[in-house]
């Protein structure tokens, strides 16, 4: 049996890794800690400990506390910001017998600030939207001016992530984005960028120092509860598809290579992309060493990534897959909604269950 500490416990993304592993045929026991106690009664972890929020100046002291109390063979990560401060005293981490699968923190730093990873992507020629600081009303017009035709809106953004597209919004009226900058004092911490109009898609991957060891893309068919967001954007995929495709799995890659420390990915990275106009897969972001949301669609469909990445951190034991590219068949369905357990289909068993009002 092994011994996990998971942080975030209680946020879907934490749950679903949690359940995930709770799956796994290996017996275990998940320590969870979080800093919402209405989030942590949802997490099924062996024990839930409320803890300071990481920015907190008594984080370390508890966190390290609880480590010495636990004794836990690996500590996980679910939220980057929080990892990239935990590791700064990730050396008292490692001396308690803790192991960490993580990228260093220079690669972690780079996928937190938006702007610096759209940098590197850039640099390695991978087709990226437009991207403008914005600091002054000059900034705004000139984006304005290099961003759209007239006909698209563009898209504004904090410079550092935020969960569930928080703070992120679209116009093509410049005076409704003065007004929003001027709300969220966004004046040198927004970013334009050209609208991208096409769908989106995420490809959710796992390395040991430079080596792929599974990918898997997905596609999102929509946002749930998109309307109570400035930008259509929540975070909480609605619909989610299993999907596969030599450009978009190149595109990662070289997306990962990209922000990665000597081109060498190690760890979890989640490529978030949009498709511009003519089709093309732009990656918007890299969500550094945590499982997205929805990785127990994976689990369920037959890929526990969360089990893989525990072997890997744990044992050095990689798994044994027909395909380390995009394991699972295309078109799986994965629907979400408030209050009910996500639901496995495709669309041939919806057709087949559902009565179609033109068929009456």
């Amino acid at each position: 049996m092994y011994k996990m500490l998971i942080t975030g416990a209680g946020s879907a993304q934490t749950n679903g890794v949690v359940n995930c592993l709770l799956d796994d045929s290996e017996d275990c026991e998940i320590i969870g800690v979080g800093s919402d106690p209405y989030d942590l009664m949802f997490c099924r972890a062996h024990k839930r400990y409320l803890i300071p929020h990481s920015t907190k100046p008594e984080y370390k002291e508890v966190f390290l506390k609880i480590i010495d109390m636990e004794k836990p063979d690996i500590v996980h990560f679910q939220h980057d910001v929080e990892m990239a401060i935990a590791l700064k005293f990730a050396d008292e981490i490692k001396a308690r017998g803790c192991k960490l699968f993580v990228p260093d923190y220079e690669t972690i730093d780079t996928c937190v600030y938006k702007y610096k990873s759209w940098q590197k992507f850039k640099a390695a020629g991978v087709k990226v939207p437009e991207n403008l600081v914005i600091h002054t009303e000059s900034d705004l017009q000139q984006a304005f001016k290099d961003l759209t035709d007239g006909q698209q809106p563009i898209w504004f953004r904090p410079m550092i992530i935020g969960n569930a597209g928080k703070g992120a919004f679209v116009t093509a009226d410049i005076s409704e984005a003065k007004e929003n900058l001027d709300n969220v004092h966004g004046w040198g911490n927004y970013m334009a960028a050209e609208y991208l109009p096409g769908e989106n898609m995420t490809w959710l991957s796992i390395w040991d120092n430079g080596e792929l060891i599974v990918a898997q893309g997905r596609k999102r068919g929509g946002w749930a509860y998109s309307s109570m967001s400035m930008s259509g954007v929540t975070g909480i995929t609605k619909i989610g598809m299993t999907y596969s495709s030599p450009e978009l799995d190149e595109i990662a890659i070289n997306c990962c290579k990209a922000v990665a420390t000597d081109n060498k990915p190690h760890g979890i990275f989640g490529v978030d992309l949009k498709c511009d106009r003519n089709g093309i897969p732009n990656p918007t972001e890299i969500n550094i060493s945590r499982f997205f949301a929805t990785v127990e669609f994976f689990e369920k469909a037959g890929l526990n990534m969360p089990a893989i990445f525990k072997n890997l951190a744990l044992y050095g034991k990689k798994p044994e897959l027909l395909k380390k590219l995009n394991p699972l068949a295309d078109d799986l369905l994965w629907l979400r909604s408030l209050d009910d357990r996500p639901i496995l289909t495709t669309r041939e068993r919806m057709e087949e269950t559902l009565i179609d009002w033109h068929n009456i």
